[in-house]
């Protein structure tokens, strides 16, 4: 298992040397690998993340949402090719840093959707997933879909939804995203999700409550870590927070950061790494008992 930090704990930009700066912090923090947030694809510098990722001897994992412009699950054909142009970039650009897994809000807009989505764009969903999804296998990375809270899908917002989207495409690459801060909206409780999913689960992303300092909210970690251990799961589980302090007032307004709950990258990393490595390290010793 390799424990994570997503990309923006760090900085907004990422150009050659953000990109740098956010390697460099990851390593400095105590995490295995990076999540690199891939929005523009097309404009990311991947030599200088080869180049960091191997001085800093750092594993990498890419992810996205897609934008309104290159929704999947749309009806308009132009705007789902545009969609899988961008995920097919983006799946270029994880194999080409050595990473293994793209994962994210990729199967439809990340945004509020005020009606259900239509059968059209459902079938237009899980057709360019499927195909994405074949491509990513023969360059031997991992594809998974996000379970996003009901305000940023109208497709994906429990377990039991992504586990069947996924098992009716039915590509041994292609698994299910939990994220802790997205649960705490919509699961009935911290536990189920994890065994319900048991078999297609390949990414974890930690985040609390308000998307501040692990355990000052109210998500059920111990309970969550514990049915990690339950299932054995050990794919990537990275640590996912937010602030305008460092993101850009786009990212920020997309996301709902009106508020920071932290302004130190290096303090906040240092402690969600070690959290995450001290919830892990109880669960192992339940075998003891």
């Amino acid at each position: 298992m390799k424990i994570g930090c997503h990309g923006l704990v760090w900085t907004g930009l990422f150009d050659a040397a953000g990109i740098r700066h956010s390697v460099n912090k990851t390593k400095e923090a105590g995490f295995d690998l990076i999540e690199f947030p891939l929005m523009d694809p097309f404009a990311f510098d991947v030599e200088a993340a080869k180049s960091a990722l191997k001085d800093y001897d750092l594993g990498a994992t890419g992810s996205l949402g897609l934008s309104a412009e290159a929704d999947i699950s749309s009806e308009d054909p132009d705007v789902v090719r545009t969609g899988e142009l961008l995920l097919n970039r983006a799946l270029d650009v994880v194999a080409e840093v050595g990473g293994t897994d793209l994962c994210g809000v990729i199967y439809c807009g990340m945004k509020k959707y005020l009606e259900p989505v239509s059968s059209q764009g459902l079938h237009n969903s899980m057709a360019v997933i499927g195909r994405v999804s074949d491509r990513a296998a023969d360059l031997g990375v991992n594809v998974s879909v996000e379970v996003v809270n009901r305000y940023e899908s109208n497709i994906l917002n429990t377990a039991r939804q992504a586990l069947k989207y996924v098992q009716e495409l039915g590509r041994a690459n292609l698994g299910v995203h939990l994220d802790t801060y997205h649960m705490n909206i919509e699961e009935s409780d911290m536990f189920s999700p994890v065994l319900n999913t048991a078999e297609a689960l390949r990414y974890v992303h930690i985040g609390e409550s308000h998307r501040g300092y692990l355990g000052t909210g109210n998500v059920d970690f111990d309970t969550f870590f514990k049915a990690l251990g339950h299932v054995g799961y050990d794919g990537p589980v990275v640590f996912e927070s937010f602030s305008s302090a460092v993101i850009a007032p786009d990212v920020a307004g997309m996301l709902g950061i009106w508020r920071n709950l932290w302004d130190n990258s290096e303090e906040l990393g240092a402690h969600a790494n070690a959290y995450i490595r001290d919830k892990f390290t109880a669960v192992n010793t339940i075998a003891l008992h």
